[in-house]
């Protein structure tokens, strides 16, 4: 049996394939990011799903699609503790950016491919191999236009009554703001990046308005300036995305690519079926 595991900051896929390729199991946790999980933290993700308990020992080989597993030191460190839950199995580990470029890119065809998801991330696929020129921080210092950033500008612009009083009020509304609760979900709780993307789903609701749409303007058009163009062949290319926050915003996406006269690829929400069909071939 093969499990096949797409696993962001927020929530992590497993989809499991039997002999014939066939879908025996689709199953969900919480999200699997090693940078800013313990861990115990990590495999308890994996260990309190009855699901992957029941078929863990038949399984054969893992394959782990993740985001905080762009270093060789991580991904050992990831490969070392699933291989002591699925014991049987052979691991292998890849960033999430792997993932993405198996889900969308079809026929060996170069593009650009990005993520933007709680996160964000960017790479180049020539017909063969991937190319990245930047290697990512995370979520304190880079992850430009994804929801962690969103979330960051959100409560910026919040708390410093930079945000105009009809959106402050529906803010207040659709979140807890008691300053005790954001900071103890910061410095004290798991998933502090989980937590602040959770802000960005107010992007997405009030999109429409003039002060959101320069948010979103600024923060793409600063994703475009500093991942997208930084490859030469970027005006030559699709641009796909993946991640629920590309999603949702797709028409101001293709907007501002169109600007730049760059040409929009496709945009999945969870590159999961993707992947499925890579390992079926």
């Amino acid at each position: 049996m093969i499990l096949i595991v797409d696993s962001g900051s927020t929530k992590a896929d497993w989809i499991a394939l039997n002999e014939e390729s066939d879908v025996v199991l689709t199953t969900a946790t919480k999200g699997m990011n090693p940078e800013v999980l313990s861990d115990e933290e990590f495999l308890d993700r994996a260990k309190s799903c009855p699901d992957l308990a029941q078929l863990k020992d038949r399984v054969k080989a893992l394959y782990f699609y993740g985001s905080g597993c762009g270093s060789d030191l991580t991904k050992a460190r990831v490969s070392g503790l699933l291989a002591g839950y699925f014991s049987n199995a052979s691991i292998d580990v890849h960033e999430d950016t792997y993932a993405a470029v198996y889900a969308t890119v079809q026929n060996q065809e170069p593009a650009v491919v990005c993520i933007l998801g709680t996160g964000s991330n960017c790479s180049f696929f020539n017909g063969e191999t991937i190319e990245q020129k930047i290697i990512s921080l995370g979520y304190l210092a880079m992850d430009d236009a994804g929801g962690c950033q969103f979330g960051r500008l959100l409560l910026r612009n919040y708390f410093y009554n930079q945000m105009p009083m009809d959106l402050m009020v529906k803010f207040e509304k659709m979140f807890d703001l008691n300053p005790d609760v954001i900071k103890n979900n910061f410095y004290k709780q798991p998933n502090p990046n989980a937590y602040l993307a959770q802000f960005a789903l107010f992007i997405v609701e009030e999109r429409t308005h003039p002060f959101i749409q320069n948010l979103i303007n600024e923060e793409m058009q600063r994703f475009i300036d500093l991942q997208i163009k930084q490859f030469d062949q970027a005006d030559q290319v699709p641009i796909h995305f993946i991640g629920s926050l590309a999603h949702f915003l797709k028409e101001e996406i293709q907007r501002i690519l169109e600007s730049n006269n760059l040409k929009l690829g496709v945009i999945y929400k969870k590159p999961i079926d993707g992947l499925i069909y890579y390992h079926k071939v």
